[in-house]
């Protein structure tokens, strides 16, 4: 169990995410920008792999997307709708860590006192809804493997991958299925394992995945409801050796929203009062 005093809060988070943003070119999205702050705060895998709550996210990422909300919202970096995030000239402004901490401490103190009641928590609308995501893993973590299995075949064939075959046979090292993506000219055969984990899938077992794979397929691709160690990335692009493509918890849910399978996306009209306008009658 990892002290609570080790793990960085979204305040702690907020320096590091500017800085790292800065450092990558000014614009980054989340899976570039992740590591880099990692790397800025020095954060070792023990930290880094913590869950929060059952996942798929870690702690550590949820914390970073309130961060990234915070700074959203005191106006030092901005969002595209393609998930690109980027220093605006106010963010550049910015010249220290207390500076940066001081504005967020004004800007909650100004919406607490807009605001009579108290949102319940949840996590920010600037990331993806963990709403919705939590409750999709919950149907995907109950559906029975063969269910899950066929799931992801038809993701695949949804994505313009052909000749997708489900095997999901015993000592098969692990492979689920097989298929082929063309991009323009040339066909990549690939190899897939779906696994509907709630913690956490390991570096020895995309070793055992890409052994499995090797001398079958241009690529492997490892999906999971669940999340993947520190450890389990670094393996999965371990120079001299074929990379292995992962998707977990969140990504999935992402990609079955912009697929529309199973997920229906509506717009909803919000009504709320200016508390601001009254105070000027």
């Amino acid at each position: 169990m990892i002290p609570d005093s080790r793990m960085p809060s979204r305040q702690d988070l907020l320096w590091p995410t500017l800085k790292a943003l800065e450092s990558i070119g000014g614009s980054a999205s989340i899976q570039e920008l992740s590591p880099r702050v990692a790397t800025y705060m020095e954060l070792q895998d023990e930290i880094l792999d913590v869950l929060h709550k059952d996942g798929p996210q870690t702690e550590v990422e949820y914390q970073a997307a309130w961060a990234r909300s915070i700074l959203k919202n005191v106006g030092a970096i901005d969002n595209t709708a393609r998930g690109v995030w980027n220093v605006t000239d106010k963010g550049r402004e910015i010249q220290s860590e207390e500076q940066v901490r001081e504005m967020a401490r004004s800007a909650h103190n100004t919406k607490q006192r807009r605001t009579p009641v108290a949102p319940a928590p949840h996590a920010p609308d600037t990331d993806d809804d963990r709403n919705w995501q939590d409750g999709l893993l919950d149907i995907l973590r109950s559906m029975a493997p063969d269910a899950f299995e066929r799931l992801c075949q038809r993701i695949l064939r949804e994505s313009g991958f052909t000749r997708v075959e489900v095997t999901g046979r015993s000592g098969d090292g692990g492979i689920d299925g097989a298929g082929v993506l063309r991009v323009n000219l040339i066909s990549f055969h690939v190899r897939f394992q779906c696994k509907r984990y709630t913690g956490s899938v390991q570096a020895r077992e995309i070793r055992d995945f890409r052994g499995a794979m090797v001398g079958r397929a241009d690529k492997g691709l490892f999906i999971t409801t669940g999340a993947f160690t520190g450890g389990a990335r670094r393996e999965a692009v371990r120079d001299g050796a074929p990379a292995i493509d992962l998707i977990d918890g969140s990504g999935l849910c992402v990609l079955l929203k912009d697929l529309e399978l199973g997920v229906t996306t509506r717009t909803v009209l919000e009504v709320a009062p200016e508390p601001e306008f009254f105070e000027t009658v």
